[in-house]
């Protein structure tokens, strides 16, 4: 819940600028609801893909106030949507139960849903890292299958890595990632291996290469960092 109508212009425009005609890798930025017609009208044309960061589990429109459904999203023009996010879990109870049910929700729409997973600093002090996250893609699966993954993202975020004083090693992160593969290719191994799994533990571009270099790490989930055009710019360079 950050910026203006004014930032958003301002730093797609730097963005636009250094990505080019050709974003290799990919891009996406997924703005407030508010903002994404005026982002979808700026980024017409560009390789920059655009998606919003939720949904409601709710399939189709209806009497919900204050939600938005997965078509309504489509509808102007997005891709992608988060789902699950860590500051949606924590902040506003969403359980395992409602994640799988946005995640189902978003691919009906033709959504491509990123799907957040991670645990706290308690469940890492305790042990608890694999068991958590296990648990919380293994919700998705059993909702929506393993198929489901061939049209989805995952995004690992450490809740205990973000905005803490502490850091996740790149070790640590790959560590999580090849669990998540793993647990994938439980169900379907060629899916595994296509599948990309972000990295969403404070990715900035003083740490994005290294980050970037393990083998399961296929991009990152950038939070604070995309605020900043010339910061986010690093990291896409450290991802291509």
């Amino acid at each position: 819940m950050n910026g203006s109508l004014a930032d958003g212009r301002l730093l797609v425009a730097a963005l636009l600028q250094g990505v080019g005609r050709t974003a290799h890798p990919e891009m996406l930025l997924c703005p407030p609801f508010v903002y994404l017609a005026a982002l979808a009208d700026w980024l017409s044309g560009s390789p920059i893909a655009l998606g919003a960061q939720n949904l409601s589990e709710q399939a189709h429109a209806g009497a919900y106030t204050g939600e938005v459904a997965g078509s309504m999203i489509k509808d102007v023009g997005c891709r992608y949507v988060i789902v699950g996010h860590s500051e949606r879990r924590t902040l506003y109870a969403e359980d395992d139960r409602v994640v799988a049910a946005k995640f189902r929700a978003a691919q009906a729409a033709e959504l491509v849903p990123i799907l957040c997973v991670g645990e706290t600093l308690a469940e890492r002090q305790s042990g608890r890292t694999a068991a958590v996250v296990t648990r919380q893609v293994q919700a998705v699966t059993a909702e929506a299958g393993f198929e489901a993954f061939a049209r989805a993202v995952i995004a690992y975020e450490p809740v205990w890595a973000i905005g803490t004083g502490h850091t996740a090693t790149p070790d640590q992160a790959q560590d999580v990632h090849a669990l998540i593969r793993g647990l994938v290719a439980a169900g379907d191994a060629t899916i595994a291996a296509e599948l990309k799994i972000l990295y969403g533990g404070s990715v900035k571009g003083a740490n994005a290469r290294e980050l970037f270099a393990k083998d399961d790490i296929d991009g990152g989930l950038v939070g604070g960092a995309s605020l900043d055009a010339a910061d986010f710019l690093k990291i896409f360079a450290a991802a291509a």
